[in-house]
């Protein structure tokens, strides 16, 4: 997971969305939504989406002043109630977008827990969401600090999960077709930093032309910016709010 301070270049985030109605039809928040009632693929979804996106639960937790492992309680427990009461009601007020709609029940849930001072017992008779083990650079990262800047905290992390999921699925791709140097390498041309080489450097590197290198790092932005919209369309309601969350998401990264 890369630290707050090594974003993706925001030039590779932009781009036109040639075909966010295409792939819309079956994103994650989309089929949740679309379920009247229970049923195993809305279930899937909704588990997918709460297995990818609990770091951004934990940290805006972790800023209201809880222990590590006491955070881990109750963003266990706070996906045990979504997963086992979906109160989707709230989502049109949060215009659908599931980034939102989690931040405010997250609210509710965490000043219900407090009301009740109930505290969540790890696994018991609940349904978990298996959290992955933080690294210790990311739980010094989402130590309390003021709780004023805990919703900034959440939309941060909210941002940096989803380049890491693009750049994942991105690199999952190039390691298929044997390309893993190649995406190491261009990887590095993303953030706007000194120090990072240039084509000629990766060209000689991978005993390429540097024309060769340019076209494939055009490649590469090109299919980084339309996995970035593909992630974005499995948290939103409708295509047409794919722009406005990318739209979101670079100014939280700017800030």
């Amino acid at each position: 997971m890369p630290a707050d301070d090594e974003v993706p270049s925001l030039s590779a985030i932009g781009g036109s969305a040639q075909n966010g109605a295409v792939a819309f039809a079956t994103t994650h928040w989309s089929v949740v939504l679309a379920a009247q009632d229970e049923s195993p693929a809305a279930q899937e979804a909704l588990e997918k989406l709460c297995r990818t996106y609990w770091r951004p639960i934990y940290s805006f937790v972790r800023r209201q002043g809880v222990g590590p492992e006491e955070a881990e309680d109750l963003t266990q427990g706070f996906f045990a109630l979504l997963l086992e009461r979906r109160d989707l009601s709230a989502v049109r007020k949060e215009k659908g977008r599931l980034r939102s709609y989690l931040l405010v029940s997250l609210k509710h849930f965490l000043a219900d827990e407090r009301r009740r001072a109930m505290a969540i017992k790890r696994g018991k008779g609940q349904r978990l969401i298996p959290l992955e083990r933080l690294r210790v650079d990311e739980r010094i990262e989402m130590e309390p600090s003021d709780p004023v800047t805990a919703e900034m905290i959440y939309e941060r992390r909210w941002a940096l999960t989803v380049l890491e999921n693009v750049l994942s699925r991105l690199k999952d791709e190039y390691q298929t077709a044997g390309n893993a140097a190649l995406f190491d390498l261009l990887k590095q041309l993303l953030p706007d930093e000194p120090g990072s080489p240039s084509q000629a450097d990766i060209a000689t590197q991978l005993g390429m032309t540097e024309n060769a290198i340019r076209q494939a790092f055009y490649r590469f932005r090109q299919r980084y910016q339309s996995l970035l919209r593909e992630e974005i369309a499995h948290t939103v309601a409708t295509p047409g709010d794919i722009e406005d969350e990318l739209r979101h998401l670079i100014a939280v990264l700017e800030a």
